[in-house]
């Protein structure tokens, strides 16, 4: 595989949504842009906030949609088709109810899981082939408040279990930018199982 060339937080804009569970993807990318001394801006014909983190020749951009979770896709195909990004060179940061606060999991492909941001972009790329950095925020044991619990901000103890998620996805994410996928997924989750 090539190396990824667009990395996309998912998440809500807005300053009452900035701490919520469902920006644990923006969380990921402020991070990953603090950490590389990327500046983060506004691109209109993109919708969303960019930059470019430049690593040798190659080129790889930073993504974080201002279009709200469930228009995601548009933002991302707009960026994706004006730099002739396929999906399997995208990664998508999301935050993830199926796995407890503190876990993270890498993986390709696959379905949304009733996830809005995930099924948008499924929708506009026309196929569910990008990455995943599905960072485990921890489920509420109810369906029906599923909506009401990623809207909120998480405990303390929850903040430091998935800031500890995000350091350990950091790691391993120079193997990401070289391609080196499987790799890297083993690394993150060796280390995922490690620190429980």
């Amino acid at each position: 595989m090539t190396g990824i060339r667009l990395v996309v937080g998912l998440g809500n804009p807005g300053l009452e949504y900035e701490d919520t569970r469902h920006n644990a993807g923006f969380w990921f990318v402020d991070r990953l842009a603090a950490d590389a001394g990327v500046a983060m801006r506004a691109e209109s014909k993109f919708q969303g906030m960019v930059g470019r983190l430049r690593v040798g020749e190659q080129d790889c951009w930073l993504l974080k949609p201002m279009t709200y979770m469930n228009l995601s896709g548009r933002s991302v195909l707009a960026l994706a088709h004006f730099y002739k990004i396929l999906p399997d060179q995208i990664l998508a940061a999301h935050d993830e109810l199926d796995l407890p606060a503190g876990s993270v999991k890498l993986k390709r492909a696959g379905g949304h899981a009733g996830h809005n941001g995930l099924r948008d972009m499924i929708a506009h790329l026309g196929v569910p082939d990008f990455w995943r950095l599905r960072i485990g925020i921890g489920h509420p044991g109810d369906r029906n408040q599923v909506k009401d619990f990623v809207l909120h901000r998480p405990s303390r103890e929850e903040q430091e279990a998935i800031d500890g998620a995000i350091d350990r996805s950091l790691v391993v994410w120079p193997r990401l930018l070289k391609g080196e996928a499987e790799a890297a997924m083993m690394a993150l989750h060796t280390a995922d199982r490690d620190k429980r």
